[in-house]
C-alpha cells in the first residue's frame, strides 16, 4: 500500500500448559515459505522437529524453511534488535511470553523499535484447567490480565472438556474479556493466516477493483455491500472476508474513535483511505486496538479490507461505517 513496511509482531501469551509451545511449533511446521522469527524462553520447551534444523549455535537455532528461532535470555530488547540487524528479510516476528506474564507487557518492549509494529496478541486458554485456575485466587489476577490483553482469545484443548464444561468457560471468558473474539480448538491449531498479515494476501480481495465503475472520486453505493463483490470464507471455512474501495475521505480523529469502539466480531482490519486535506491514511486494526498514520499511496485508490471468524463479520457497521457517502 505503498506505506514504509514494518514487520508485524505477534505476542502469543497464556497460562502454564495452555498450549503456547504447541502454537509455536504448529507454525513453524506450516510456515509455507513465511519466514518467521521466533523470540522463546527456552529452547527445551519447544523441540523443533529435528527435521526442519538446518543449523544451531549458541541463542539461535535456523530451520530449513527459513524461520529462525531465538532464546531470549534476560533481555528481551537484545533478542528483537539481533533479528532485525539479522540482514534476512523476516515476514513476521513472534514472541512466547512467559506463562505468568502479561503479554501487553511484552508486547509494549517489542514495540520499542521503530521496525516493529503490533500485529496482535493471542493469548490461549486451557478450556479443561481454566475455571479451576479462575478460582484460586494466587492465580485469578494473572489470568484476568492476559485475556484483557488479548486480541484473540483460543480455547485450547476444547476435544477434553464436555460441551457444558465448555460452555461454562466460554461464559466466564466473555465476562473477563468482554467483546474479545474467542475461538475454539485442539492441539492449540490456530491458521497460519493470523500471523502478521498473511492473511490479506492469502484472501488478496483488492487486487483489481469492483466492477462498478468510480466517479468523479466517489464510488458506486454498492462497491462495498454488494453481494457479488463479498468474498467467500477460506482457510478451512474459518473465516470471513469483506472489502470496500471508499469513494470519500476521512477524518482521521474519527477513524481513531471508531477503531476504539469497533463493532463486536471484528477480527482484523487493514486499509488506506484518502484524508480530508488530500492526504493518504493507513488503517491497522486487530482485536481491541488499532492505529490510523500518515502514509502515502502509489496506486491512487482506497481500498479497505476487514476479517472475522465465520459467523461473527459485522457487515452491516463495516457498510455504515465505510461506505456512507459524508
Amino acid at each position: 500500500m505503498g506505506t514504509t513496511a514494518r514487520l508485524p509482531l505477534t505476542v502469543i501469551g497464556g497460562f502454564l500448559g495452555a498450549g503456547k509451545t504447541t502454537l509455536v511449533n504448529h507454525w513453524l511446521r506450516k510456515a509455507k515459505g513465511q519466514r518467521i522469527a521466533v523470540l522463546v524462553n527456552d529452547f527445551g520447551a519447544i523441540n523443533v522437529d529435528a527435521e526442519l534444523i538446518a543449523a544451531s549455535s549458541g541463542d539461535t537455532i535456523a530451520l530449513t524453511n527459513g524461520c529462525v528461532c531465538c532464546q531470549i535470555g534476560d533481555d528481551l530488547s537484545r533478542a528483537l534488535i539481533s533479528v532485525l540487524d539479522s540482514g534476512v528479510a523476516f515476514d513476521a516476528v513472534v514472541v512466547e511470553a512467559s506463562g505468568v506474564s502479561d503479554p501487553w507487557r511484552t508486547a509494549q518492549l517489542g514495540l520499542a523499535d521503530p521496525g516493529l509494529r503490533l500485529g496482535s496478541v493471542i493469548v490461549l486458554v486451557d478450556a479443561g484447567a481454566a475455571l479451576e485456575h479462575a478460582r484460586d485466587p494466587l492465580l485469578a489476577d494473572t489470568l484476568e490480565r492476559q485475556l484483557r490483553a488479548a486480541d484473540l482469545i483460543v480455547l485450547n484443548k476444547a476435544d477434553r472438556v464436555a460441551p457444558e464444561e465448555l460452555e461454562r468457560v466460554q461464559g466466564w471468558v466473555a465476562g473477563v474479556a468482554g467483546k474479545t473474539v474467542a475461538m475454539t480448538t485442539s492441539n492449540a491449531v490456530v491458521p497460519m493466516e493470523l500471523l502478521g498479515d498473511r492473511i490479506y494476501e492469502a484472501n488478496a480481495p483488492l487486487d483489481r477493483p469492483p466492477e462498478h465503475a468510480h466517479h468523479e472520486g466517489h464510488a458506486h453505493p454498492e462497491a462495498c455491500n454488494d453481494p457479488s463483490h463479498a468474498h467467500p470464507p477460506r482457510h478451512g471455512e474459518m473465516f470471513e472476508t469483506w472489502s470496500c474501495r471508499p469513494g470519500r475521505a476521512f477524518d482521521d480523529t474519527e477513524l481513531r474513535a471508531w477503531m476504539r469502539d469497533a463493532p463486536a466480531g471484528l477480527l482484523r482490519l487493514k486499509g488506506i483511505v484518502r484524508a480530508r486535506d488530500g492526504d493518504w491514511l493507513e488503517l491497522q486494526f486487530a482485536g481491541r486496538h488499532g492505529s490510523v498514520r500518515r502514509a502515502s499511496s502509489a496506486a491512487g485508490e482506497a481500498s479497505i479490507v476487514a476479517i472475522a471468524l465465520r459467523g461473527q463479520l459485522p457487515r452491516a457497521e463495516l457498510v455504515e461505517a465505510f461506505e456512507a457517502i459524508a
